[in-house]
């Protein structure tokens, strides 16, 4: 067991999914695996192993919101666990107008506002990435899905309610597709343990269109994006 994590070694497979929300992790696993258990519970963050419908082995466990909370799982997952490759399975907010509520975004890179890696003093920025093989998988299964996505930069912010409504815009005009609060701590933690990660997201909110999903349609509409990772991870598993 780690210090956050009370599975045993063996408990989860090499491919995780990982949602923000205990709930959705629940929901995930009873919609998509079979013959599934619970292997951890620690702080209500739930985690699941089980099995997909072509009988590979598969987690799925909550990451909590933030960064510093996603920093803390995946990094016991990648070190203590045994996992290869971690998924992170989200919701975002839309910066382009060319992007709709429903579209599916894949990050092949995070920007942030929370210098998750200040304790290596760094001389300068490091560009968080995700895995290349994840990430044309991921782009193959979502082009054979004709479901619409994008492909690019999003933000990993550390703040969730701006005082300044107009914040987004610089990140906006710089091409940057949306912002969740998870990805580059993620891919940063990849990097340094030499694992594989990935985000897909599902677009909830919408800044210029001033949209977004209802509670019901957060947790059904996500279904198109969570059948992609589900592929993606029978692809490595």
């Amino acid at each position: 067991m780690s210090i956050h994590i009370n599975a045993k070694k063996g408990d989860f497979a090499k491919v995780v999914l990982m949602p923000g929300d205990p709930c959705r992790a629940e929901w995930i696993t009873k919609n998509f695996l079979h013959d599934y258990k619970l292997v951890t519970n620690v702080r209500g963050i739930l985690g699941f192993t089980g099995y997909s419908k072509e009988g590979k082995k598969i987690s799925v466990m909550a990451s909590g919101m933030g960064q510093p909370s996603i920093g803390i799982y995946s990094n016991e997952l990648f070190s203590e666990y045994g996992v290869e490759s971690i998924i992170r399975v989200g919701t975002c907010g839309a910066y382009l107008k060319n992007i709709n509520l429903g579209d599916i975004l894949i990050a092949s890179s995070a920007s942030s506002d929370f210098n998750f890696l200040k304790d290596y003093n760094l001389n300068g920025f490091y560009s968080a990435g995700a895995n290349y093989d994840l990430l044309e998988t991921s782009v193959k299964i979502a082009k054979k899905s004709k479901k619409k996505f994008h492909i690019g930069n999003i933000l990993s912010e550390g703040i969730f309610y701006h005082k300044d409504s107009k914040a987004y815009k610089p990140w906006a005009e710089l091409g940057v597709l949306g912002v969740e609060m998870e990805s580059y701590s993620l891919y940063a933690n990849a990097a340094i343990h030499r694992k594989k990660a990935l985000t897909l997201l599902t677009v909830t909110d919408h800044f210029e269109k001033k949209g977004c999903f209802t509670s019901e349609q957060r947790q059904n509409g996500l279904r198109d994006m969570i059948s992609i990772a589900i592929e993606l991870a029978n692809s490595f598993a």
